[in-house]
């Protein structure tokens, strides 16, 4: 019988802290919808092929590679809230370097800005998970993790909405150049730095979270009663490396079958840009949807069945979308994100699980897994410039793996 989870979801005195950390989640969805939809643009407009394109992708998500480590001991130094600071004006400044960019109408100086923007998202998202598992019971980390995720989908839609109309829209006074990206990215750069200043005065409680059965107080200004604590330490907890691993195969499948969505659907369905973007928001909303779910189903069904369940989903929907089947593999193309929606929350809550004070160092090396989606688009892009519908067979060696890793990697067992 299922059983329902009696911890609380969150305590009242971090209520409006986790509410302006959801936020985040939003924040770093839109860049990286956002992305992709430059990858398509970029074609377009600097006349680049599919595989380069995808340099995008790596200059996104190399920046995780680059920066987890280096935010992850800003945080342990000077705290979450200076953290999250630090991201959102790395964010800012990079959206105001596409200014520059685009008037050089230059594809490096364009993943130059994108380098720096993402070195902002990978100090949040390296923030922005420990915070929010530690924000209640360890118990219902998970659950938190994939409701803070799901506002993470929200911002996913709101990506692919604006970059739908404003930069693939085809008719448009500025279709053809650069002009729409250098607007909307000054745009996003207001808003970010904004909010940047709106955190600079939030004041965040003191955080406690539960290690086995001892709880330690942790000032979120400083995290000074943390020790720091050696990676030797760290990587004897398996579960934890298999986490890394996870997440690297996890972003390596998400990077590549988001790069690719909206040319599957200008190539195989003969849809417009601007149409296909809009679909790619319905797949984001799915996403969405998947992570409330998610959140409601982890009261009653244990994070790993859940993962090992998606992880199937998402190798069928993978296995139909490269058939090019027309609407019934676009529609599972569509479906993809559903199926992925819980995935990159529900890794790193097990990673994170019983680390206690090594959690602030873990979250660094699990966002550093992030860099899969640095490789992945390009191994999917060289099979692309043949086949887009056959480069959907690639992703399925890293769904196998998160399966492999949900039913028997994920258990915590005696330290390596």
């Amino acid at each position: 019988m299922l059983k329902k989870t009696k911890d609380a979801f969150t305590e009242p005195k971090y209520v409006l802290t986790l509410a302006f950390v959801v936020t985040l989640f939003m924040l770093w969805g839109l860049a990286m919808t956002m992305g992709d939809v430059l990858n398509r643009h970029f074609q377009h407009v600097l006349h680049i092929s599919k595989s380069r394109s995808t340099l995008v992708q790596f200059s996104m998500f190399g920046a995780y590679a680059v920066m987890g480590i280096p935010a992850g001991l800003f945080m342990k130094r000077y705290g979450y809230k200076h953290g999250v600071i630090l991201g959102l004006l790395l964010y800012a400044f990079g959206a105001f370097l596409f200014i520059p960019a685009a008037d050089s109408e230059s594809f490096t100086f364009f993943r130059i800005a994108l380098f720096i923007l993402a070195c902002g998202l990978a100090t949040l998202e390296t923030v922005a998970h420990p915070f929010v598992a530690s924000l209640g019971s360890q118990r219902t980390s998970a659950q938190r993790l994939n409701f803070a995720q799901g506002f993470n989908g929200l911002g996913g839609i709101s990506g692919t909405l604006l970059g739908g109309y404003f930069i693939l829209k085809a008719g448009q006074l500025h279709s053809n150049d650069l002009h729409a990206v250098k607007v909307v990215y000054e745009v996003i750069g207001f808003v970010i730095l904004s909010i940047a200043v709106g955190f600079f005065f939030l004041k965040v409680p003191a955080i406690t979270y539960d290690s086995s059965e001892e709880e330690h107080t942790i000032n979120s200004s400083a995290e000074k009663s943390i020790k720091p604590q050696s990676l030797k330490g760290l990587f004897k907890h398996r579960h934890f490396v298999w986490a890394v691993l996870a997440q690297f195969c996890c972003v390596a499948a998400q990077g590549g079958t988001w790069a690719f969505f909206i040319i599957y659907g200008v190539e195989v369905m003969k849809l417009s840009g601007e149409k296909a973007a809009y679909y790619f928001g319905l797949s984001m909303f799915l996403k969405m949807f998947g992570r409330f779910l998610g959140a409601f189903l982890l009261r009653y069904i244990t994070a790993n069945k859940l993962l090992a369940i998606f992880a199937l989903g998402n190798i069928l929907m993978c296995l139909i979308i490269a058939q090019s089947f027309g609407w019934v593999s676009f529609i599972a193309l569509i479906a993809l994100n559903f199926f992925f929606s819980v995935m990159f929350p529900t890794i790193y809550g097990l990673g994170l699980k019983d680390l206690g004070p090594y959690k602030q160092q873990a979250s660094s090396f699990i966002v550093m897994g992030v860099a899969g989606g640095a490789v992945f688009p390009h191994i999917m892009g060289v099979v692309a410039d043949h086949d887009v519908a056959k480069s959907y067979y690639v992703p399925i060696i890293c769904y196998a793996f998160i399966f492999l890793f949900a039913i028997k990697l994920s258990k915590i067992r005696n330290r390596f």
